[in-house]
């Protein structure tokens, strides 16, 4: 697999809300054909739906590639103290709702912990792990977390509402820089891409849209906690994906979380770091339509990674 340091996005194919059984409403966006092979995207940190991957790729894989937002971001209503089995079970009625079935999931940055709840809670029936924030809390971490890092852990754990409280305080550009900031070169090469940094930071400011910084607060607390998940007791396949230069997502680029379930694999891609999941758009979905039941029942182009 070559380096590639070209990302690309596209406009959602398809856009819209769902409501809920509870009222509430989900906002999400669709790229590719509508009858294609599911696969549910929890986007990375304040992101809103519109910032999805693989453009020119998911039409000649079959993917039917679909973007959420989470609660308090973008077009979803708020859930205050939302919880990750509350998110599962907002996917599980999407699903149904949107006729998704049980598809295929995506989690990137820090919606892979919300990726894992779907997987645990038997939403997902594949797994892709792609730049995934890892559990920074978990006690094997802390001698090797950069000082600011672990005192900022150490504050979620002991206080959970004043951090998130802390975190209500960011905002679309505090995003950006902090991201641009912690960036290695080849990701700076993706997202100064003119096209991409459009696109991100449209994905950003529809992330704040409602006003204020709730959503993205109580995304990062649950994030930066510790993860309530039963990790051995995931059955699906489950791709864990880090590029070779990322030092912002994980200690020990997810070497320790593959250990952690039963059923993952590890991939380290050369080249690349963070921008991972829109640098190698094509590799990701391969792997991980070679699991899916439905992509494997139907004849399909099968692309080298």
């Amino acid at each position: 697999m070559g380096t590639v340091t070209v990302a690309r996005t596209a406009e959602p194919a398809r856009l819209g809300e769902t409501r809920l059984p509870d009222g509430r409403l989900l906002g999400w966006a669709e790229w590719g054909p509508p009858d294609g092979v599911p696969v549910l995207l929890c986007p990375g940190a304040a992101t809103s739906r519109r910032l999805g991957f693989g453009a020119g790729v998911v039409d000649g894989l079959g993917v039917r590639l679909v973007s959420v937002d989470r609660p308090g971001l973008g077009a979803s209503t708020p859930a205050p103290g939302r919880t990750f089995a509350g998110f599962a079970d907002d996917m599980r009625a999407l699903c149904a709702l949107r006729d998704l079935g049980r598809p295929a999931v995506v989690g990137n940055s820090q919606g892979a912990p919300f990726a894992l709840a779907c997987a645990e809670a038997g939403v997902a029936s594949a797994l892709a792990l792609v730049s995934a924030a890892d559990e920074v809390a978990a006690p094997e971490f802390a001698a090797s977390l950069p000082t600011g890092l672990r005192a900022l852990t150490e504050r979620v754990v002991e206080d959970p509402s004043g951090a998130e409280e802390f975190f209500a305080g960011f905002d679309a550009d505090a995003m950006w820089n902090m991201v641009m900031g912690g960036s290695p070169d080849c990701d700076l090469a993706a997202y100064r891409d003119p096209g991409f940094s459009a696109a991100y930071r449209r994905a950003l400011t529809e992330g704040f849209a409602q006003g204020a910084a709730a959503g993205y607060a109580r995304d990062t607390v649950l994030a930066m906690g510790r993860w309530p998940f039963a990790l051995d007791r995931i059955t699906v396949p489950v791709d864990i994906w880090y590029g070779e230069q990322d030092e912002s997502h994980s200690p020990d680029k997810g070497a320790l979380l593959t250990t952690r379930i039963p059923t993952a694999r590890h991939h380290i891609v050369p080249g690349t770091g963070g921008a991972l999941l829109w640098t190698h758009p094509e590799a990701i979905l391969t792997s991980l339509l070679d699991h899916h039941p439905m992509a494997c029942a139907e004849p399909r182009s099968h692309p080298d990674a």
